[in-house]
């Protein structure tokens, strides 16, 4: 049994070892004669799993640790008879405290309280519906979009537009696919408060960067076209800017690897379905209240610093992001 894993994704290191030829690679450096003979995949968003990549493989499994798919050809895979599996909601609780620290900026600059805005939650899946728990019982009115959950549901989600026109603070927690490629457009930032604030900690191509660069809203960007290679002009004008990290938690990652390791062992008949590293010690969810958490979250993820950072050194996108201190979750 062969597995070949991104080098980059923590804590898995000696793991698979004892029952399998393990083979690290840079998530970008997968070649087709690396996995030609792999049985397995391990991967993060840089590894684009298509075609071109497996189509001389013997891979029967994909595990991405990671929330999103964009970069795996799922139909192709679907054709090929390769499962494919997510880390559906591992760093959820990140992304939280992320949007949470932009949050508390954002008030810090305008002196206002949550009872006083309403926020736009766009996707409201396992991220969406946690920054909707917490703003909630932060004072904040939410108004909710997800179409696929309002064609499942019903309920009190609204159309997009509506949303936008109505939202002083829109935050964007969607996938990337056909639906919602460029889903932040001219005509959709034409529909804001033009003094509102647009967050976007999904994927860089939910969001037109032209748009955004014409937009008078206040950004807070964590995810960028074309990375690492990424906007200037945007990065200059945004008023939070880091490098694709909302969700890099200690716990957020270690959740990812448990689930991609569960994985493979539950395919392939390993010991290992209950594995968590050691070195992590999970977080239960607590509430927080708005002044407590404002007081507090620069200390555990702080967007300022990070803001300057990536603008004085946008040229080492991926390194900053490969080399990210996880912080620690509390709450």
């Amino acid at each position: 049994m062969k597995v070949v894993i991104d080098n980059a994704i923590p804590y898995i290191k000696g793991v698979l070892e004892p029952y399998a030829e393990v083979l690290y690679r840079a998530g970008n450096a997968f070649s087709a004669e690396d996995v030609r003979d792999a049985d397995a995949l391990i991967i993060r968003t840089r590894t684009r799993c298509n075609r071109e990549l497996l189509d001389s493989s013997r891979v029967k499994l994909i595990a991405t640790a990671t929330i999103g798919f964009d970069h795996i050809d799922l139909e192709y895979c679907r054709q090929q008879g390769i499962k494919v599996v997510t880390a559906a909601g591992c760093n959820a609780a990140g992304v939280l405290q992320w949007v949470a620290s932009a949050l508390a900026l954002i008030a810090k600059a305008d002196g206002w309280q949550p009872q006083e805005l309403t926020l736009g939650i766009v996707g409201v899946g396992n991220v969406g519906s946690l920054v909707e728990r917490y703003a909630r019982e932060w004072g904040f009115r939410i108004l909710r979009c997800d179409p696929p959950r309002k064609e499942r549901e019903g309920g009190d989600f609204l159309p997009l537009e509506e949303v936008a026109a109505q939202a002083d603070i829109i935050t964007f927690h969607t996938p990337l696919d056909s639906t919602t490629h460029h889903l932040i457009d001219d005509s959709l930032i034409a529909l804001m408060p033009s003094t509102g604030t647009i967050i976007n900690a999904s994927r860089g191509e939910v969001a037109s960067t032209e748009a955004l660069r014409k937009a008078t809203q206040r950004l807070c960007i964590d995810v960028w076209e074309r990375e690492p290679n990424i906007d200037l002009a945007l990065l200059d004008k945004a008023f939070i800017a880091t490098p694709h990290i909302a969700g890099y938690s200690a716990q957020g990652k270690a959740n990812a690897s448990s689930i991609v390791v569960g994985a493979i062992a539950q395919r392939f008949a390993l010991p290992l379905t209950e594995w968590y590293p050691e070195a992590v010690k999970p977080t239960l969810r607590q509430p927080i209240g708005w002044q407590e958490m404002c007081r507090s979250i620069a200390t555990h993820c702080d967007l300022v610093a990070q803001t300057r950072i990536l603008k004085e050194h946008y040229v080492d996108f991926e390194a900053l992001r490969n080399n990210y201190h996880y912080r620690e979750e509390y709450f």
